[in-house]
């Protein structure tokens, strides 16, 4: 075998580190289509209003467009094999957790991103339920020896 080829394949992303970005960016676009599709354009438009009519709700709404966009840059650095763009994601991911659970309680306002429930243990099961595929993006992470290899080593 000759000395490029095996360069690169030792340089290669491995499955588990390549599946996981392509999740990330995958379930973060088709999220949005599929709300776009089922909102509408005119329900997109009240939603934007809306989230414009209180200074929190605008840095909120501001926010999670960030995040998306952070998220998003989060799986391309590291399925490229950047150890910061694995902490990051995880770092996204708390930060939303702690939100939603916080505004769907009603403990902070405003409650753009809730989820609505009769009981708060309702509330607890339904967000942590919403969020199983990004814990099993951070499983393909984190778990195999493979992922934690090859974040090791850059």
């Amino acid at each position: 075998m000759s000395e490029t080829l095996k360069n690169a394949m030792a340089s290669s992303t491995p499955a588990p580190v390549m599946v996981a970005g392509i999740a990330i960016i995958a379930t973060r676009c088709l999220s949005v289509l599929m709300l776009a599709n089922e909102l509408g354009f005119e329900e997109i438009a009240n939603f934007v209003h809306r989230s414009a009519q209180t200074w929190d709700s605008t840095l909120i709404f501001i926010a999670s467009q960030l995040i998306f966009l952070f998220e998003l840059r989060c799986a391309f650095t590291l399925m490229r094999g950047s150890n910061r763009g694995r902490w990051g994601y995880v770092t996204t991911q708390v930060i939303v957790l702690i939100y939603m659970l916080m505004a769907s309680v009603g403990w902070i306002y405003p409650e753009i991103f809730s989820i609505p429930g009769e009981s708060n243990a309702q509330i607890v099961h339904h967000t942590l339920l919403q969020k199983v595929p990004d814990l099993m993006v951070l499983l393909l992470l984190f778990v195999p020896a493979t992922s934690r290899a090859f974040f090791r080593h850059r």
